[in-house]
C-alpha cells in the first residue's frame, strides 16, 4: 500500500487534510470518498483495503471542521463550504491522474454533499455510489423544532443542539467502541447553523435531484436509525439517471461498510464498479 497525505488550503483559508492511497500496479479508476457528519476519512479503511488490491486508487479528505482539518467542530457557516472544498480536492485529482475515471463515494452527510456536487459537476465523474444519504428529514422531527433551528441559526448560529448516538452507527460492537474512542470523531453536539444548513441542502436535493443523470448506485440499511431510510428511495426515484440501482440491506444499520455483512456490501460495490469501467 502506498499512501500519501498532507494538507491543502480550502475555503476560508482552512488547512484541509487529504490522503491518497495508490495501488501497486496500474490504476483502473479513482474512488473519491466523502465521509459523514462528525467522523473522518480514516474510518474508510474497509474500502481502501478492499479496492486497492483490485487496482483502484482511493482519495479522501477530512471535511472542514472534521478529523485533522481546521474548522469549528460540529459547525459550518454555509453548506457550500463542504461542496467547494470537495471541488478543490477533486480538481487536484483530475490534474494528477487525467486519464483515469473518478467515481464519487459519499456516505451519510457525505452522500448529501455528493448528491449536491453531482448537480453541477457530474460531467467530470464516471459514476457515484451514495450510501445512507441524509436526503430527507426524519418525520419524527416536530415542525416547531425545525422552526426553532432556523431562528437559532440566524440569532445564535453556534448554539449546540443535538449529538449522534454511537450505538446507531453499526451492529458490530467493535465498530461502535472504535467510533466512541476515536479522538478524531467529534462526540459533541452540532450547531443550529449546521442543522439548518443541512435541512436547506436536503430541500435542494429533493427539488433538483431530477438533474442527476450519471450512473448511480444507492446503498441503504433498512434499520438505519441515524437517517430516514426513505430518503435513499426518494433520491433514487427522483434522479433521472437511466442507469441507476438501489440496494436495501435488510436489518443493517447506518454504516453499511462497517456492518457484520460488510463483505457482501463491498462485493456489491465492486461488481457495480467493474460493470461501469468497461462502458
Amino acid at each position: 500500500m502506498k499512501q500519501e497525505e498532507g494538507f491543502f488550503k480550502g475555503v476560508r483559508d482552512q488547512r484541509i487534510y487529504y490522503s491518497h492511497w495508490l495501488p501497486e500496479g496500474e490504476t483502473k479508476a479513482i474512488l473519491l470518498i466523502v465521509h459523514g457528519l462528525a467522523e473522518h476519512s480514516g474510518r474508510y479503511m474497509n474500502l481502501v483495503n478492499h479496492f486497492l488490491p483490485l487496482g483502484y486508487a482511493v482519495s479522501a479528505i477530512d471535511l472542514p471542521g472534521h478529523g485533522r482539518s481546521e474548522g469549528a467542530r460540529g459547525h459550518v457557516d454555509r453548506f457550500a463550504d463542504y461542496i467547494d472544498t470537495l471541488a478543490a480536492f477533486h480538481d487536484t485529482i483530475r490534474n494528477r491522474l487525467k486519464d483515469k475515471p473518478v467515481f464519487l463515494v459519499g456516505h451519510s452527510m457525505g452522500g448529501l454533499i455528493g448528491a449536491l456536487y453531482l448537480l453541477d459537476r457530474q460531467g467530470e465523474l464516471a459514476g457515484a455510489v451514495i450510501s445512507a444519504p441524509v436526503a430527507k428529514a426524519n418525520d419524527n422531527i416536530p415542525a416547531v423544532a425545525i422552526l426553532a433551528g432556523k431562528v437559532f441559526s440566524a440569532l445564535a448560529p453556534k448554539l449546540k443542539l443535538i449529538a449522534l448516538e454511537a450505538a446507531d452507527v453499526s451492529r458490530d460492537p467493535a465498530v461502535v467502541k472504535a467510533y466512541d474512542t476515536d479522538p478524531l470523531v467529534y462526540r459533541g453536539k452540532i450547531t443550529a447553523r449546521l442543522g439548518s444548513e443541512m435541512l436547506k441542502a436536503m430541500r435542494r436535493i429533493g427539488n433538483d435531484a431530477s438533474r442527476i443523470t450519471l450512473p448511480l448506485l444507492i446503498l441503504q440499511g433498512s434499520e438505519d436509525r441515524l437517517v430516514d431510510p426513505t430518503g435513499a428511495q426518494m433520491l433514487y426515484d427522483r434522479a433521472s439517471s437511466p442507469d441507476k440501482r438501489i440496494i436495501l440491506y435488510k436489518g443493517l444499520y447506518h454504516e453499511v461498510f462497517n456492518e457484520p455483512e460488510r463483505d457482501r456490501v463491498l462485493k456489491d460495490v465492486e461488481t457495480w464498479l467493474a460493470e461501469h469501467l468497461v462502458r
